[in-house]
């Protein structure tokens, strides 16, 4: 699988392109932000006709990188859902969808922001998951170390070849990584904004996605 390897607390992981981080040693993968049903929402809270296609492609994202890696545990990091109503107005074909993907594997629900709490999916529906030397939590602690989270939706700029790009990205350091929002309709927040500068050290990465990952200084 193409992505950045860097290490955190000694646990060998990978960025990949998709969004998702990948820990190989506990063939884990992890994504923040899902977003599921959010098209739904939008229609019924604005009135906006969004084409109702984030959660089929969001997905087979999923579903493909579960495919290249096997993953038997999957990590989702909080707001995996857009809300109670969301999850309750998801189509049966994509309720069974994310019932097949789950099948033979452990699945742990971090419950976010926007998360109902208990829903009728499968998996675990926890506050956080330690699993030594990580601790996968859905946002930022000041004092953490080891910790993986997301909520905030990061991206960042590269410039290649006298081209600016900006992508959603990954932002990791010492202590933490905070994950990219997997989700398609999700939006960002810059990296350089206060409330993620503040939380990452002096030689923070960001890791943007897409087919061929860059690397970059943290924006300040």
């Amino acid at each position: 699988m193409d992505g950045y390897d860097f290490t955190l607390s000694g646990a060998p992981l990978k960025a990949l392109g998709s969004g998702a981080l990948w820990w190989p040693e506990e063939s884990l993968l992890v994504v923040s932000d899902l977003h599921l049903g959010k098209s739904e929402r939008i229609a019924r809270r604005d009135g906006a006709a969004l084409a109702p296609y984030d959660t089929r492609d969001t997905l087979n994202r999923l579903a493909a990188d579960l495919a290249l890696s096997h993953a038997r545990t999957v990590v989702c990091l909080g707001d995996s859902f857009d809300g109670l109503a969301s999850a309750e107005a998801l189509p049966e074909e994509e309720r069974q969808w994310i019932t097949r993907l789950q099948a033979g594997r452990r699945w742990v629900w971090i419950e976010g922001s926007h998360d109902p709490g208990p829903v009728e999916f499968g998996g675990a529906h926890l506050a956080e998951l330690p699993l030594p030397p990580l601790t996968f939590r859905p946002i930022a602690q000041d004092s953490a170390s080891g910790e993986i989270s997301g909520h905030y939706h990061p991206k960042a700029s590269a410039t290649i070849k006298d081209r600016t790009i900006t992508r959603p990205a990954f932002l990791i350091d010492s202590n933490r990584i905070i994950l990219p929002a997997y989700g398609v309709y999700t939006g960002g927040l810059r990296a350089a904004t206060p409330v993620i500068a503040s939380l990452m050290r002096p030689e923070a990465i960001a890791v943007l996605t897409g087919a061929n990952p860059a690397v970059v200084p943290m924006p300040r």
